[in-house]
This record gives C-alpha cells, sequence and structure tokens, in this order.
C-alpha cells in the first residue's frame, strides 16, 4: 500500500492506495487500486478507526474542504476513514470511457458484475489489514447501510460497530418489491411538494408540454425530453429537496424574438441534477443492487405504469390525470439518452438481465450477530422502504433501530453531528 500525506485544520490527512483483485474470489487475476482518504485530528493518533460507507451506489467518498458537520463529532472519538469505493473517486475508475475500452458489452457486463456490496466489503477488509487495524466501526449512509448489512454477514470479525443512516434493505425483497414501495412513497413526496408549492405543478406542465414541440439542449447537447425533466424528482427525496426544486422551476422561461424558450439558466440546473457524468455507475448499477439469484428486467420501467401519475406518455395538458416527477429510478432509455451513459447501455441491458447475481445478505449470521448495531430508520424515506427496514433491524439480532420522521432520507448531511450522536449512544448500550 502507498501513502501520502498533509496537513488541514489540525489534522493530519493519510491518503491510502492499495492493490485488490477485480475479483476476490480469484485473488491471483486481474488486480485494481482502491483509495482511501484518512483523517486523523492532532491528538488523535491512538483512536479506533470508523470506516464512513457513503451512498450510491457509484458516489465517490466525502471531500470535506472543512472538518465539520459528522466529520467533526466522528473525529472526538475516532480516526475517520472514507473510502472511495471501487470504480469510484480515486479509485481505479468504471466509467463510459474506461469500461468501453475493455471490449464488447459482454465483456463490459463481466466487469461491472464486480462492483456490488459483496466487493467493496472485500476491498474494506483488505484496506484494514493493510492498515494493521483492529476492527473498525463502519458507519454507513442509503446504499451504504447496504454494504453494512452484507459486512455483518460476511466479515463480522473486521466490524467493532455499525452505524446505519437510512439505508437498511430488505434481506430477501427483489428488485419489483423495492420500487412499488418507493412509487407509492415517491407520489406522496409529490403531493407534499404541490401542497406547499401549488403553482409549481402547472410550471411543471407547462414546461413539458413545451418541451414536446420545441428541441431544447442541455449543456451537455442532449434534447431535453419531458421523460428526462420529470426525473429532476429525485430531489423530492432529501430535506431540503422540494425549496430546491420550486427554486429551479420559478422563472423557467424568456421571450427572444417573439419566441418562448427555456432560460439558460434553468436548462443548466436542470442539466446539473439530470447528468451522471460523475457517478455513471449510480444508474448502470442501481437495480443491481437489489438482485439476488433473479434479474431485474429494468424493474423501475415495467412497473411504472401501474401509478397513473408516472405514466411515461402521460399527457401533461391533461389536467383530469396527476402528472407526477420520478423518484429514484433508473431507466434503460435513459442510458442512451444522457452522453455520459450511453457508451455503457449495452451493458447495462445485460446486467438487467442477469440471473445469477448471488445473494448479498446472510439471515441467518444475521439472526446470530453479536456486533452492536444501530440505525436510523427514516419514515418518510423516498428511497429506503421504511417497512422492509423495519423488518430487517428486527432481523439483526441485538439490532437498536430509532425511529424517525424528523428527516427524509439524507439526514446526515443536513443534521450529521446530531445524527451520528444519537447512533453512537444507542450502539454502546
Amino acid at each position: 500500500m502507498q501513502t501520502q500525506s498533509h496537513r488541514i485544520d489540525g489534522h493530519d490527512v493519510l491518503e491510502h492506495v492499495l492493490d485488490v483483485p477485480l475479483d476476490h474470489a480469484a485473488p491471483g487475476g486481474e488486480r485494481i487500486e482502491v483509495f482511501a482518504r484518512e483523517i486523523v485530528r492532532d491528538g488523535g493518533t491512538d483512536r479506533p478507526r470508523l470506516l464512513y460507507l457513503q451512498g450510491g451506489p457509484g458516489g465517490r467518498a466525502d471531500r470535506p474542504a472543512q472538518v465539520s458537520g459528522w466529520v467533526d463529532r466522528a473525529l472526538e472519538d475516532f480516526r475517520v476513514v472514507l473510502l472511495d469505493q471501487r470504480g469510484t473517486g480515486r479509485s481505479t475508475p468504471a466509467d463510459a470511457l474506461t469500461v468501453p475500452a475493455r471490449g464488447d458489452a459482454v465483456a463490459q457486463a463481466g466487469y461491472l458484475a464486480h462492483f456490488r456490496a459483496d466487493a467493496i466489503v472485500a476491498d474494506a477488509e483488505a484496506l484494514r489489514a493493510a492498515l494493521g487495524s483492529a476492527p473498525w466501526t463502519l458507519l454507513g449512509q442509503s446504499f451504504g447501510g447496504f454494504v453494512i448489512t452484507h459486512y455483518l454477514g460476511a466479515a463480522p470479525h473486521g466490524v467493532r460497530a455499525a452505524l446505519v443512516t437510512g439505508g437498511l434493505p430488505g434481506l430477501t425483497a427483489s428488485a419489483d418489491d423495492v420500487y412499488r414501495r418507493t412509487y407509492a412513497q415517491t407520489a406522496r413526496r409529490n403531493e407534499l411538494y404541490l401542497a406547499r408549492y401549488p403553482g409549481d405543478g402547472a410550471r411543471l406542465r407547462e414546461v413539458a408540454a413545451h418541451l414536446a414541440g420545441t428541441e431544447e439542449l442541455l449543456p451537455t447537447g442532449e434534447r431535453l425530453s419531458a421523460r428526462r425533466l420529470r426525473q429532476i424528482g429525485i430531489r423530492l427525496g432529501a430535506d431540503l429537496g422540494f425549496d430546491a426544486l420550486h427554486y429551479v422551476l420559478e422563472n423557467p422561461f424568456v421571450t427572444v424574438g417573439g419566441t418562448r424558450r427555456l432560460t439558460r439558466a434553468f436548462l443548466a440546473d436542470v442539466g446539473t441534477l439530470l447528468s451522471h457524468a460523475t457517478n455513471p455507475l449510480y444508474a448502470v448499477l442501481h437495480e443491481a443492487i437489489y438482485a439476488q439469484g433473479a434479474p431485474t428486467r429494468w424493474a423501475a420501467h415495467r412497473l411504472r405504469e401501474e401509478w397513473d401519475g408516472f405514466a411515461e406518455d402521460a399527457d401533461p395538458t391533461d389536467a383530469a390525470r396527476p402528472y407526477y416527477l420520478t423518484g429514484e429510478h433508473v431507466y434503460p432509455w435513459q442510458l442512451r439518452e444522457d452522453p455520459s451513459l450511453a457508451p455503457l447501455a449495452d451493458a447495462a441491458d445485460l446486467l438487467a438481465d442477469k440471473a445469477d447475481f448471488p445473494p448479498l445478505y446472510d439471515p441467518a449470521a444475521l439472526a446470530a450477530n453479536e456486533v452492536p448495531v444501530a440505525a436510523a430508520v427514516y419514515v418518510d424515506d423516498m428511497f429506503v422502504p421504511y417497512d422492509l427496514s423495519v423488518a430487517t433491524a428486527a432481523a439483526i439480532r441485538g439490532a437498536r433501530p430509532w425511529i424517525t420522521n424528523d428527516y427524509a432520507h439524507d439526514g446526515i448531511r443536513t443534521d450529521g453531528e446530531h445524527i451520528l450522536d444519537r447512533l453512537l449512544a444507542l450502539a454502546a448500550r
């Protein structure tokens, strides 16, 4: 392992790069790099380590510009390790440039199949061994909690305690099970949003109708379609998301030479919400994180027609029918319209048809769990179904859930210091 260091605001920052097998079941084969940034507060060298596993899939670890929020609280008791999960950040990238270079769609899909939670846990254990670290405390947000749930079954000897925020998965839930629930919750969030900002519904319909007859291009060069526009609804699941969406929609039009067009600022804001240039694995692997012995077959796409408000061909001018924004749902056409995803679209189709992804969770091992586990379960979570999380908390021996409606899915971002403090206290009981 290679390590470099620098200083920031009373802290040592250690940057670790480690070679690991692409396939941990074949350690003699191809190898990739994983990167982790470790923050150590002055006087905290002897503290145990906390490994943070971020949400996603496909998001790189936090890059704190200053030590604040949950990181500041964690550094009171721990050295904090921020892992760029394989394929992200400074770990060997898996994106629209590097993956197609491996060959045809079959080769690409075979490569990407090694980027799920099981491989991330094996990487983490390899990093822990290279650091010479005792079992560490895990903190996982969203998909990071899915990784922790696998960790508890596969390598509990490496875990001192496990803390989860908005990320307890259904142990046996299929992609269909998850998306039926998330569509229902997304519909509810749409209604709450429109109750707060009643004028935004009409403005959304107006923009969607405009897009049906006028070519408008995002900064990436792709045409903005009404169905792509509706994907800005992913912000509905955030604590401050309603307000953020309102500001995007508050003034979308400008008249130029007698012609009504969308403003450049509006298109730029929408493009930022829609692009996966920095996290392509989020779209490519999003359904694969639920695959356990059966293909997902683009579950979100198949199921959307079960709700009138999410129908792909919904007419925005028909005021008698609801017209909803979609949420954390990935669609096959999306991968062909987003330039940062298009080179991976055929491989993503193969992953959606893959029937032999192994199970990710071990119910028997979790039922015998001896690791202290504390989990924040958000009643109004739009992305991780509440009922599945509660059932999983009951299935993990000794897990202590904190059930709250004080936060949406991203509470760790808005009140991380308090949430971490509460979870540490729960796990210590």
